[in-house]
């Protein structure tokens, strides 16, 4: 039986992906870097992972990891946690990196490309113009493609990280606070990447996910302030001023970060209807999460 490829394999999305793809008895090969957590690459051995050694900056190594497998899974990205300036960036590992590895693909007669991106956004940074690049080269590329676009990820926005301190009850919002969000947990983008692989429905589909229901970060806020019994603190960050941030910023991860703030104030509610009859999943809520990491 041809294997699956998870490249991105020790990040919290691919390393899901594996857990799921172990629970369905589907062998996978985890591509690893050099420079991994050992303790992240014996978590993927031990869920049967054949561990191969490579790098999205290192064509020879993808085109080795690519043989004899039928479907690529890649949600490898510089950023947030792997980014080096000069070295690893949107432009060197999201773009070009992604580009070798679509191409070491097609060479091996690699069956599906299941592609990690998310939905177009209107500010220009580094990490979107990335996506964007790789996005139309993998549907001229000739090879079966699916490119899942989630929108926000609940358990990233929505943590101390990024200025929503639940442990101290203290939110920074960007914008008005008033857009609504399709929040979406990485658990249930990881399930749609392991449910599209051989599967039709996702056969040359581009996929914007979001979670079960959309709600504005104020409404958020209340959900954490109901779960938790106390109130919190907000304070919110007008647009204008990350747009002042955007134009100042020099470092590309800098230019990407300040560039998603701008697009979650404005990323427009996605409807699910459609994709969950083709994919029945039962996708986490909001205040699934709240429970979660409130009584953590």
């Amino acid at each position: 039986m041809s294997a699956n490829l998870v490249v991105g394999a020790t990040g919290m999305v691919g390393t899901e992906i594996c857990r799921l793809l172990s629970a369905a008895g589907k062998p996978f090969k985890a591509l690893v870097r050099g420079t991994s957590d050992p303790a992240k690459v014996e978590q993927l051995r031990s869920l049967g992972a054949t561990v191969v050694l490579g790098d999205l900056r290192d064509g020879a190594s993808l085109k080795a990891a690519c043989k004899g497998v039928s479907a690529v899974i890649t949600t490898a990205s510089s950023m947030p946690f792997a980014y080096q300036p000069d070295a690893n960036t949107p432009h060197i590992t999201d773009q070009d990196g992604a580009l070798s590895l679509i191409a070491a693909a097609k060479e091996a007669g690699v069956q599906q490309f299941v592609y990690t991106s998310f939905p177009p956004m209107a500010a220009s940074f580094p990490l979107q113009d990335a996506k964007r690049a790789v996005e139309a080269s993998l549907r001229a590329s000739g090879l079966t493609y699916t490119i899942l676009q989630p929108t926000v990820f609940s358990e990233v926005w929505l943590s101390p990280a990024v200025g929503f301190d639940f442990a101290n009850r203290k939110a920074s919002l960007y914008g008005t606070g008033q857009n609504p969000i399709s929040w979406i947990s990485y658990l249930d983008v990881a399930q749609f990447a392991a449910a599209s692989v051989g599967n039709p429905a996702a056969k040359n589909a581009t996929l914007l996910l979001g979670g079960p229901a959309a709600i504005s970060p104020l409404d958020v806020v209340k959900v954490f302030e109901k779960v938790g019994g106390r109130p919190f603190e907000v304070t919110l960050v007008p647009v204008e001023a990350l747009q002042g941030q955007l134009a100042g910023a020099t470092d590309p991860m800098q230019k990407s970060f300040v560039g998603l703030m701008i697009s979650y104030a404005s990323t427009p509610a996605i409807d699910m209807k459609a994709t969950l009859k083709a994919f029945p999943l039962k996708l986490k809520s909001v205040e699934d999460y709240a429970r979660s990491v409130v009584a953590a």
